[in-house]
C-alpha cells in the first residue's frame, strides 16, 4: 500500500504534533485582566480528525483512490485546530479572546443550494421537527464555512404548541397562527407552562419532551456534532413580545395594529390586561424552554426580539423589556454560567434601555454604527453584530473590509465582540460570499498586524 498526502495534510499532521506538545501552554486573556493566563480547558485540547479542512488521498496498489475529504470547503485557521471549541461561549460571557469569533443569523438558510434541496421538497415544520433533517440543515453551513457556532435549525414559534397555540409556516406567506388571543379569557384558556411542568417526575416527562420530543433528539445529536467539529452549539428562543404579537396578528404584519391596540388598552388600565397576562404566560414558558434547550446540550442562548421595530421606546420599557428580563432571570436561576444574548431587531433607537437587560451580551442590528453602540452600552457590556447583510452581495474586497471595519470599531480582535450580521443572511446571497466573510473574520488580527505585513 502506498499513502500519498497533500501538502495541506502534512501541515495538519505537523500541527497535530505541535499542539499535543504545547497544549499546556496555550494562553488566553482573562476578561478582567490584560495579563496572560492558562485556562484549565487547555489540558484537554484534542484534534477532531473527522472534521479537518485538509484533503487526504489514500491510494492502494499505486492506482485506486478509495478515500477523499473534498466536501470540506473552508480552509482557514490551520493553526487554530483544537483550540477554538469554546471561543464563542467565552466571548459571549465577556471574556477577551484570541480573535473575534463569528457566526451568522440564518446561517442555515435558503442561500445554500444544499439547503434548498430540502426546502423545495418538504414543509418547514417537517424539516424542523424531523431530527435527521434538522440536524443535516443545521450542519450544512458549518461543514462548508466553519463558523464558530452551530445553531439548531428551528423557529421561534416552535414552543407555542406547549401553550395550546397552533401554527404553521405557509410557503410565500410565512407563519400563520390559527389560535385567537384577544381577551383575558383567551389567555386564561391557554395551558400554563411553568417550573412544575418543566421538571420531569417518576410518573411523567416534562412538557417539552412530551410536546416537542424532537428538540432533545436534535440538540443531543448536534451537541455531539459540535464537539466533533470543535465548535459551540447555540440555542435560541423568541422574546415574549414578538411571540405575543405574532399570535395576536395571526401572521406577519406591517403595522401590528391589533397588538398595538392591546398595548394601548392595557396601558389605560380599563380592566383589560390581556397583553400583560399574555406576555407573562409566554415569558414563563420561554424561560423554561430555553432551560430545556440547555439541558439538551445548548451552550449559548440567543433571545430574538424580532419585532422590536414595532415598539416605541416607552412600550419596550414598560412591556417587552420586563417580559424578556423574566426569561433571562429564569435561565440564570437554572443555568447561571450559560451566556444569554439579547437581540432586538430594530431596537437600536432605544439601545440605552437595553443596558440592564440582565443578559451577558447585547446583539445590535445594522442600523447603528457598532462604534456608537459601544459608546452607548459601555465597554463592559459584550456586543454582537452588526454588518449589513446586503454587503454579502458585494465584492470580496468590500466584504473583507466590512469585516475588518466592524471588528475594529467594536474595539479590535477578541475584545468582547461576537461578529455577526445585523440581521439574517438573505435569500439569494452568493454562497462564496459567506465563505469570504467567515475566512476574513478568522484571519484578521487587527490594524497593527496588518500594517506590519
Amino acid at each position: 500500500m502506498k499513502l500519498v498526502l497533500s501538502s495541506r495534510a502534512v501541515t495538519l499532521l505537523v500541527a497535530t504534533t505541535v499542539v499535543s506538545h504545547v497544549k499546556a501552554f496555550t494562553p488566553s486573556l482573562n476578561s478582567n485582566s490584560k495579563s496572560v493566563s492558562v485556562p484549565k480547558s487547555t489540558s484537554s485540547i484534542s484534534i477532531a480528525t473527522t472534521t479537518t479542512t485538509d484533503t487526504v488521498d489514500t491510494v492502494t496498489t499505486g492506482v485506486d483512490k478509495i478515500g477523499t475529504n473534498d466536501d470540506i470547503e473552508h480552509n482557514h485557521c490551520q493553526d487554530a485546530i483544537g483550540i477554538d471549541r469554546d471561543i464563542l461561549v467565552r466571548s459571549a460571557r465577556g471574556e477577551i479572546t484570541e480573535r473575534t469569533p463569528v457566526w451568522l443569523m440564518r446561517q442555515a438558510g435558503r442561500y445554500m443550494g444544499s439547503f434548498r434541496e430540502y426546502s423545495t421538497k418538504y414543509p418547514f415544520r417537517q424539516r424542523s421537527e424531523t431530527p435527521s433533517m434538522a440536524i443535516e440543515l443545521s450542519m450544512q453551513c458549518h461543514r462548508a464555512y466553519g463558523m464558530d457556532g452551530i445553531i439548531m435549525f428551528s423557529d421561534i414559534l416552535t414552543p407555542l404548541p406547549t401553550l395550546g397555540i397552533d401554527f404553521d409556516v405557509v410557503p410565500g406567506v410565512g407563519p400563520v397562527i390559527s389560535t385567537k388571543i384577544s381577551s383575558e379569557s383567551d389567555v386564561q384558556k391557554l395551558t400554563t407552562v411553568d417550573e412544575t411542568s418543566y421538571i420531569a417526575t417518576e410518573d411523567s416527562v416534562n412538557v417539552f419532551d412530551e410536546k416537542l420530543p424532537f428538540i432533545r433528539d436534535i440538540l443531543g445529536s448536534l451537541s455531539k456534532e459540535a464537539e466533533d467539529a470543535n465548535t459551540s452549539l447555540i440555542g435560541f428562543v423568541g422574546a415574549p413580545f414578538t411571540l405575543a404579537a405574532y399570535t395576536m396578528e395571526g401572521k406577519s404584519s406591517k403595522h401590528c395594529l391589533t397588538t398595538k391596540k392591546s398595548l394601548m388598552a392595557d396601558e389605560m388600565g380599563d380592566d383589560d390586561k390581556t397583553m400583560s397576562l399574555f406576555l407573562d404566560k409566554i415569558a414563563t414558558m420561554i424561560g423554561y424552554y430555553a432551560c430545556h434547550q440547555i439541558d439538551c446540550g445548548a451552550q449559548v442562548i440567543q433571545i430574538f426580539e424580532s419585532w422590536a421595530h414595532q415598539l416605541t421606546p416607552a412600550y419596550f420599557e414598560k412591556y417587552a423589556k420586563p417580559a424578556s428580563q423574566k426569561v433571562i432571570r429564569i435561565i440564570k436561576e437554572k443555568h447561571p454560567d450559560v451566556p444569554v444574548i439579547f437581540f432586538a431587531n430594530g431596537g437600536s433607537s432605544y439601545l440605552e434601555l437595553q443596558k440592564d437587560m440582565g443578559c451577558d451580551m447585547i446583539a445590535v442590528d445594522w442600523s447603528i454604527d457598532i462604534g456608537e453602540a459601544r459608546k452607548i452600552l459601555g465597554d463592559d457590556i459584550p456586543i454582537s453584530g452588526n454588518v449589513d447583510p446586503t454587503i454579502l452581495f458585494g465584492s470580496k474586497q468590500q466584504i473583507e473590509e466590512s469585516v475588518r471595519n466592524c471588528i475594529d470599531k467594536a474595539g479590535g480582535p477578541g475584545n468582547r465582540h461576537l461578529l455577526n450580521l445585523g440581521h439574517g443572511v438573505m435569500q439569494g446571497t452568493p454562497e462564496e460570499a459567506v465563505g469570504w466573510f467567515i475566512d476574513e473574520a478568522k484571519r484578521y488580527t487587527g490594524k497593527d498586524e496588518v500594517e506590519k505585513q
